[in-house]
């Protein structure tokens, strides 16, 4: 943890390390990251889709040089995907040379680590060090009750029992982001669990540098009013309202056709960087693909 420290030894220190590797924390996100760190604590970054939270932990993961270990969360997952299965086909092979050398196979031989295929969370309660790796249990939300049920319980001891060997700790305990697009509400007592943070859609200004940062070759003037395009997309009734990620897949689009300053045409020819449904396409352009452009 003393290595941590110096890496995350305070929130406005991590918010310019997070910058420097590309990702634009505001103070309150900056904090929530640095006590999941330091307590450490699981954290729980709520949002709408596109807003960073996935990029959140990534970012915390290279600043703190440890593994990024992410786990896709889906309607139907179960604890088994999560965390291992055996490796039945090696298995088999081994059995069938000990066969073909007449040599007797314990089946306790068959259940060893070496047979054992680790998924996410085992892997990262397995994590050798120095330092813990990031979890990153993305969408959480669409996973069901049960499954959030059982990561409760990992999460309370992160240690799991596999029946073959055990039960196994985490020497070094990872740091837990979770993220959640409020597909559904979340169990209270997994939020009680966890720091919570919510990102909400950035302001135009805080757009602009985040857009800079991350398209440092862009204009800034062309950085300012893709922000702004975005912005005034969210207005509308849109399907899906395009977040932090559209408005720099935008503007790495026209900054690589040289479209800029974006005008209407370049917005036709790049709509599809931004809005990812037709009836948003048609939306738009029903209020004007000028209006987009500049307002």
């Amino acid at each position: 943890m003393g290595d941590l420290a110096a890496l995350a030894d305070s929130p406005d220190r991590l918010a310019r390390r997070l910058r420097e590797s590309g990702y634009l924390a505001d103070e309150g996100l900056a904090t929530a990251l640095y006590c999941a760190v330091r307590l450490p604590q699981p954290l729980l970054l709520e949002g709408e889709a596109g807003v960073g939270k996935t990029q959140a932990a990534a970012s915390l993961a290279a600043l703190l040089d440890t593994p990024l270990i992410r786990l896709q969360c889906y309607e139907g997952i179960e604890a088994a995907e999560a965390l291992y299965e055996w490796n039945y086909p090696r298995q088999l092979l081994a059995i069938r040379l000990a066969e073909a050398h007449g040599v007797d196979l314990a089946e306790g031989a068959l259940f060893g680590s070496d047979f054992l295929v680790e998924r996410p969370l085992l892997r990262a309660i397995r994590h050798p060090g120095p330092r813990p790796a990031v979890l990153l249990i993305d969408e959480v939300d669409r996973a069901d009750e049960e499954f959030e049920a059982f990561l409760l319980e990992l999460l309370a001891e992160y240690a799991v029992t596999v029946p073959e060997l055990g039960t196994l700790r985490a020497a070094y305990p990872p740091v837990v982001i979770l993220t959640s697009n409020r597909t559904r509400d979340l169990h209270d007592a997994l939020k009680r669990r966890c720091l919570y943070h919510w990102i909400d859609y950035p302001t135009l200004e805080h757009a602009t540098a985040i857009v800079r940062l991350r398209v440092p070759e862009a204009p800034v003037e062309l950085a300012s009013q893709i922000a702004g395009a975005v912005a005034r997309l969210r207005g509308l009734d849109l399907q899906k309202p395009p977040g932090v990620a559209e408005a720099i897949d935008w503007l790495h689009a026209v900054s690589l056709l040289g479209l800029a300053p974006l005008d209407e045409a370049g917005v036709a020819r790049t709509l599809g960087s931004v809005l990812k449904y037709r009836e948003d396409h048609e939306i738009a352009r029903e209020q004007g693909l000028s209006w987009v452009a500049d307002g």
